[in-house]
């Protein structure tokens, strides 16, 4: 895209992306309070509501990797609006039928549609690479970063109160936010990738397995790839196990649950929108991910150890600090390949991912449901996965290698 051309779409263009990550997030953060426990009502115990839990947040992940390459293909032959637009509204049907189930194989069914329509987040990054340039991808991503932050903190807090009205409440709030990022998008987004750039798509970078070819098409690429599976795998903790062992471990409630993710949302906001950048332009991105992961490790061993709900909540301060390490994997990824493959590298990026997002909810349900509510092993096994992928990306990644042209 040309420099002008870039900059009439600059403003408008984050302003919509923000806009919309706010409430993607936030539809999905209001019912992260009280998903858990219907789970739990229809499991009928809360080991199993673990296993169920683990379950259900692998079978997004299943859809994410088996569509995350085909989003991001499409977005690099027909333009990024279109995607982002479909994937909202289908985000909306999703959640309505999630309002409605009336056992755990309807809210399966709800979790592919949700899997598959959440890809659009490939299509997001790709509409972000399209306006920057390399040396500022690591803080516009931290932008995106933010705006989930913003929609973690509204999301959480507001489904914790609205889930004192019913568990279903939240779901139908959802999705009015979810059609309301449709119509913003509809009115508002322009689209960033001209027709000169665009790709013809083709099966065998689409699926899964053509998709991840492009991760072993170089050496840091590769070593990027497998500390983008130690992230997402470690990351799932959070998803199956940390809003059911606070409230079994120190009795907290939904409205307590929400307030501790929104304070977690802000931490995130804050760390993701503002020092992604100011630690960047002094460390570099390769650094800044390797602080960020080890940083997040110690605060996944300290949520482990916590004797008191306090201090579990208190580990989210250097947890938060986990939040520098995605901006930066994602931007040195996306330094590694051409400006016409920046959407099937996303989609190979959120396929690893996926993958991660399959194994992951099924092990750490698996471990909670072993190890019992008052045990921090799945927070101990995290924090070691987390120190490994570390370990990995400062040994394969080179800090400052050029873009591919």
């Amino acid at each position: 895209m040309r420099p002008e051309s870039a900059l009439s779409l600059r403003r408008p263009a984050i302003a919509f992306i923000f806009v919309t990550g706010v409430l993607d997030v936030m539809a999905m953060g209001l019912v992260t309070p009280v998903l858990p426990s219907l789970i739990e009502d229809f499991a009928g115990s809360t080991a199993s509501a673990g296993v169920w839990n683990g379950v259900l947040v692998a079978l997004w992940g299943l859809m994410q990797f088996l569509c995350s390459p085909v989003i991001g293909s499409l977005s690099d032959r027909y333009g990024r609006r279109p995607v982002i637009l479909i994937s909202a509204a289908g985000l909306s049907i999703d959640w309505v039928l999630m309002a409605l189930a009336p056992n755990l194989w309807w809210l399966a069914v709800g979790r592919l549609i949700g899997g598959a329509t959440s890809a659009s987040f490939t299509a997001i990054y790709a509409y972000m690479a399209d306006i920057t340039t390399p040396e500022n991808r690591a803080r516009a991503y931290g932008i995106v970063g933010a705006a989930f932050g913003a929609g973690f903190i509204a999301g959480p807090a507001l489904g914790g109160m609205l889930g004192e009205w019913g568990p279903r409440v939240p779901f139908w709030v959802a999705a009015g936010l979810s059609a309301l990022a449709f119509v913003y998008g509809w009115l508002v987004l322009p689209e960033s990738l001209p027709a000169e750039r665009r790709m013809a798509f083709a099966w065998s970078r689409a699926n899964p397995l053509g998709a991840l070819r492009l991760l072993r098409s170089h050496a840091e690429l590769s070593g990027l790839a497998v500390v983008t599976l130690l992230f997402y795998f470690a990351h799932h903790v959070f998803s199956v196990v940390y809003v059911l062992y606070a409230e079994h471990r120190y009795g907290f409630g939904p409205f307590e649950v929400g307030v501790m993710l929104a304070f977690a949302g802000a931490l995130d906001m804050a760390v993701q929108g503002w020092l992604t950048g100011q630690v960047t332009k002094r460390l570099g991105d390769l650094r800044t991910m390797v602080i960020g992961l080890g940083f997040g490790s110690v605060g996944l061993l300290a949520m482990g150890l916590a004797p008191t709900g306090g201090l579990f909540v208190a580990a989210l301060l250097p947890n938060a600090l986990w939040g520098l390490a995605l901006p930066t994997l994602l931007s040195l990824m996306t330094q590694r390949v051409s400006e016409r493959e920046q959407g099937q590298i996303q989609g190979a990026s959120n396929s690893v991912a996926s993958l991660a997002g399959v194994a992951s909810p099924l092990f750490f349900g698996w471990v909670y449901s072993l190890s019992a509510a008052g045990s921090g092993l799945s927070f101990y096994i995290a924090a070691g996965i987390l120190a490994c992928a570390a370990a990995i990306g400062l040994a394969t990644a080179g800090a400052g290698a050029p873009a591919k042209t």
